[in-house]
């Protein structure tokens, strides 16, 4: 009976999973799940007195969102247009953390992911309330994975728990959520998501981790390697064009 229960359960996941990802109203097919209803009945009106406190047309035309492990939070930029700059609008911390500095390259290796990843699934019945899937493990990760198996599943969701995704607690996720949804229905199929060691442009914390780790060298280089993107969007409010080689190297793609 139990793995009768556990195939079903699993397939539902499995329907719910595909249909987000077809096309057709992705706002409609959200409002069929009741935490997402529920979500927003408590955060609809904050999210739009907000924007339009900031005289954004809300839902925005974009949405890009920023995390830093160091520093324990994550960021929501966004923007009007395909021309106007990111405009940070909320900065959420972490509940909870695991792992250490530096990116995951296994499954099990409790790891918070460290690289340039994008929102590739929505779960309105996740067991942490709701959460945002990550494409983890991207090109890179595959590439550069030290075990056969990169590991899987990550999410930022809510509640105060973690082996390896973003906790933001459940009244944060549910106002992510359903900024994530408007946007996705407002047609960006993709929403970046960048997760970066800690704040490069904070002088004292890299001196401190640079020292700290200047003997794992591999990792400073893998550090030094994400620096670029971070200090791009920080000047320009923009985000960078980016590549992987076939190193699973990040590189920053030249101006067309």
């Amino acid at each position: 009976m139990f793995n009768r229960y556990a195939i079903l359960a699993t397939a539902f996941m499995g329907l719910i999973l595909f249909s987000l990802a077809q096309g057709g109203d992705f706002k409609k097919q959200q409002q069929k799940f009741p935490r997402v209803r529920k979500a927003r009945e408590n955060v609809g009106s904050a999210l739009a007195a907000l924007f339009d406190s900031l005289n954004i047309k809300y839902p925005p035309h974009e949405i890009y969102l920023r995390a830093f492990k160091y520093e324990r939070h994550l960021e929501i930029w966004c923007r009007a247009n395909d021309t106007a700059k990111f405009m940070m609008i909320k900065s959420y911390p972490f509940t909870a953390f695991s792992g250490n500095p530096g990116p995951k390259r296994y499954q099990g290796d409790l790891q918070i992911p460290e690289g340039i990843y994008h929102i590739d699934r929505f779960n309105p019945a996740s067991k942490y309330h709701l959460s945002l899937g990550i494409n983890y493990p991207n090109k890179s990760d595959r590439i550069r994975k030290t075990r056969p198996d990169p590991g899987g599943d990550i999410f930022i969701h809510g509640n105060e728990v973690t082996i390896g995704c973003i906790p933001i607690g459940d009244d944060a996720i549910e106002e992510l959520y359903i900024l994530a949804v408007d946007a996705r229905d407002n047609g960006r199929k993709k929403i970046p998501a960048h997760i970066y060691p800690y704040d490069f442009t904070d002088k004292e914390t890299d001196e401190k981790l640079s020292d700290l780790y200047k003997a794992d060298t591999a990792l400073l280089d893998f550090w030094n390697e994400l620096r670029p993107f971070c200090s791009y969007f920080n000047t320009n409010k923009s985000l960078p064009k980016i590549r992987i080689d076939e190193t699973g190297k990040y590189n920053l793609a030249p101006e067309q």
